[in-house]
């Protein structure tokens, strides 16, 4: 699509409209509910009987990402698949997207395309339209904010308040891959700065990688659900770690829960990078984040139906509020669930 890689092209050569004029000139529409798209004062968008679903995002150089690791086409991607992910957590379809960018003049017009490309990648790859935004300048750094738009059935629409007792906490996917390569990474970065002529040692953990860089969000759940006839009663994505989600869930549907450390679902590669990292594999699930799996409840009545699904894990299940949520942990200890995933202002994990 962006061919245009051979020099580098300042920003202040094109001005921004320009710029608007040169990332834009490929994007098509693909939905029948994008009336209009880029090139006007607003888009225009038409569900009909539909449910309007809409979310948003902002990333923040420095603190939601590092560019001495981050590819600017993985972070382009990223930054759709972050706010998909909460459209497919509401049960709904992503149809349309809008991307406002903030860059420095540290940025040429190559490096805007390649963010782009990975944008563009995403949008191709779940089948989104990408109807308008904005771009300014920045006084340093790199800021995205993406808002998506999607549609759903009001039948189909699940929130994060309605978890009763007795239902199953499931989850799909696996769990922790994020956070062990975001520590991959980091320790790379500070060897790399420490002997900057000592290339990264990355070989061998393509998946926990792709997990941090690359996530895709769940788009097939929705599907499943379709199929096996179910609708979970709650449903959140997992951004800020299991613990911190299953919190919002039992919080907003006034229950409790038990959660088994022994059912969560945590890939080989992860558990054992995790140990080589001196960190406990359950830690890294329940308190890193960026996994974009979603967590849902659902009836104990369907549990033949799930039982066996190779994308679901049935990793708990919803109690009385006076009960509390807990972890009971393999030897079979109940610990409080506690939420210390990640907090943006408090720029911890």
């Amino acid at each position: 699509m962006f061919e245009n890689q051979s020099q580098r092209t300042e920003l202040g050569s094109l001005g921004e409209f320009g710029l608007i004029k040169h990332i834009t000139q490929f994007i098509t529409l693909k939905n029948e509910s994008s009336v209009k798209g880029i090139g006007d004062d607003a888009a225009v968008i038409d569900y009909k009987n539909k449910q309007t679903v809409v979310s948003t995002d902002m990333l923040l150089e420095g603190v939601h990402f590092d560019l001495a690791y981050v590819p600017l086409r993985h972070l382009g991607y990223k930054s759709v698949i972050v706010n998909l992910s909460d459209i497919y957590a509401m049960n709904a379809t992503p149809r349309q997207l809008l991307v406002s960018i903030a860059l420095s003049n540290r940025f040429s017009l190559e490096a805007v395309e390649e963010l782009y490309s990975g944008i563009t990648t995403a949008c191709d790859r779940y089948g989104i339209d990408l109807i308008g935004g904005d771009t300014t300048s920045s006084p340093s750094g790199l800021v995205i904010s993406i808002t998506a738009i999607g549609d759903a059935d009001k039948k189909n629409l699940v929130y994060r308040d309605g978890a009763k007792e007795s239902n199953l906490l499931c989850v799909s996917g696996d769990l922790g891959g994020a956070y062990v390569g975001l520590q991959l990474l980091e320790r790379e970065k500070k060897v790399y700065k420490e002997n900057p002529g000592i290339q990264p040692d990355l070989e061998g953990n393509d998946y926990i990688l792709e997990r941090q860089l690359k996530p895709e969000a769940r788009k097939d759940l929705p599907l499943i659900f379709e199929g096996l006839e179910i609708t979970p009663t709650a449903m959140i994505d997992i951004s800020d770690g299991l613990a911190s989600e299953i919190l919002h869930i039992c919080t907003q549907s006034g229950v409790g829960c038990n959660l088994y450390e022994d059912k969560i679902p945590i890939d080989p590669m992860t558990f054992n990078r995790a140990r080589e990292f001196n960190l406990d594999p359950t830690t890294c699930v329940l308190n890193g984040g960026e996994d974009y799996e979603l967590l849902f409840t659902v009836d104990i009545a369907h549990y033949e139906k799930i039982k066996d699904n190779p994308d679901i894990t049935i990793i708990g299940h919803i109690t009385d509020k006076n009960s509390g949520c807990n972890l009971v942990s393999k030897s079979g200890t109940v610990h409080e669930l506690k939420a210390q995933g990640w907090d943006a202002f408090l720029k911890r994990v």
